[in-house]
């Protein structure tokens, strides 16, 4: 049967209605599905109520377990800190050779050991000294004939058995004997000898080769290589003993760069290793390095450090305060008054009465012993909480959290 225009236009209108009823459902739940609900939009977040003015208000009983104190002026050190690491002073430190070559006979002491200035270190077998020796025995027996033969020939001359001439060539042989002995005493004095040891040396004409080597300053054994029965050269590493005077040494740091325009030669430096916790060493900078590590962007800083009691060892890492100027006085609290919050905020409890709290958020500068300086956000004579602030901190997040 052939459907009729009226019921073709009916159904175009019933669908564009159902299409018109669906849209309007669609828009209906995107817009609810985006909008939070009234009591959401109504309530404020915990971080909108910690960002704005707080106030606390305590019982006398809670008040009273809180400790008040005035915000005052102190002095402040203009510091700057690094680390670095304890070494040896190299300026004190002696590498110990054999000055002529030879083969070691002895050596008793080991690394660590205390030596006094002059303290035998080595001995060695040396061919140079048994040559100089050997020298000295024969010029010193060369004198003795000379001195006989020209008092012989003193005696012949008053007799006439003589002539002249040959009193004056004998007095000069006598002359140049003399000078021979007195040159082969000072080649074997190179060698270390003392006076009365040469002497017994012409006594006893017997010539001693072994060459002792003394430590040339007070100190201790860092370094041994010797060994007995190693031939040794002089100047040849690695050398026999190295000994080093520990009454100070030096602290090699790399600070950065930004610190630099701030450090002098001379600046005082307070160093801490973890050895002795509580304890300071002190010492003053020396050496500031020429160029900044291109790589590090830090500054090479050398300072020499007191250590009269042989406390530090080399290797040790140190923690080390430099005094870069004269202490500045600016307001501050006790650490305590201070409580860093969640978001990084440091902030200070203010009251006038003991019983009401004020947030205050502040700037604080540098933490020197108990106290922390104050840059902004406090006035002077102020009253903060010190012991205490925490709980008051702790208080404000369980209020704005209901």
């Amino acid at each position: 049967m052939p459907i009729s225009q009226a019921m073709i236009s009916g159904k175009k209108r019933l669908l564009g209605a159902l299409a018109a009823i669906a849209a309007a459902i669609v828009v209906a739940v995107f817009y609810f599905s985006k909008s939070p609900p009234p009591s959401e939009e109504r309530r404020p977040t915990n971080a909108a109520l910690q960002t704005g003015p707080i106030e606390l208000d305590l019982s006398e009983t809670q008040a009273a377990s809180l400790k008040s104190e005035k915000v005052v002026a102190r002095d402040f050190t203009q510091e700057k800190q690094a680390v670095g690491s304890i070494d040896f002073n190299q300026n004190r430190l002696v590498a110990v050779f054999t000055p002529y070559q030879g083969r070691i006979i002895s050596a008793s002491l080991n690394v660590g050991d205390p030596v006094d200035k002059d303290q035998v270190l080595f001995t060695i077998d040396s061919p140079d000294l048994l040559a100089a020796e050997s020298a000295l025995i024969a010029a010193s027996g060369a004198l003795v004939l000379q001195s006989k033969t020209l008092a012989r020939t003193k005696s012949l001359i008053k007799i006439g058995g003589i002539s002249q001439q040959q009193v004056d060539q004998t007095t000069s042989d006598q002359q140049s004997a003399e000078g021979a002995l007195k040159a082969a005493r000072d080649a074997v004095r190179i060698f270390g000898k003392a006076p009365e040891e040469i002497d017994k040396i012409i006594q006893d004409r017997l010539a001693d080769p072994k060459l002792v080597v003394k430590s040339p300053l007070k100190g201790y054994v860092t370094a041994r290589a010797a060994v007995p029965g190693q031939l040794v050269q002089p100047g040849v590493a690695p050398a026999p003993f190295v000994v080093t005077d520990t009454t100070t040494m030096w602290m090699v740091a790399n600070v950065v760069e930004s610190d630099a325009a701030m450090l002098r030669v001379g600046q005082e430096v307070r160093a801490n290793v973890s050895a002795y916790p509580g304890r300071s060493f002190s010492g003053k900078i020396t050496v500031l390095g020429p160029s900044v590590d291109p790589a590090t962007r830090r500054l090479f800083v050398r300072s020499e450090i007191a250590d009269p009691e042989h406390l530090l060892r080399a290797g040790m890492f140190a923690n080390f305060v430099i005094r870069v100027g004269d202490p500045l006085s600016s307001l501050s609290v006790s650490q305590s008054a201070v409580v860093r919050e969640g978001d990084g905020t440091m902030i200070c409890w203010v009251t006038k009465d003991s019983r009401h709290f004020a947030r205050r958020p502040v700037t604080i500068g540098v933490r020197q012993g108990d106290f922390v300086q104050i840059l902004s956000g406090l006035q002077s004579d102020e009253i903060v909480i010190g012991d205490g602030a925490v709980f008051l901190s702790n208080q404000a997040a369980i209020q704005t959290s209901h």
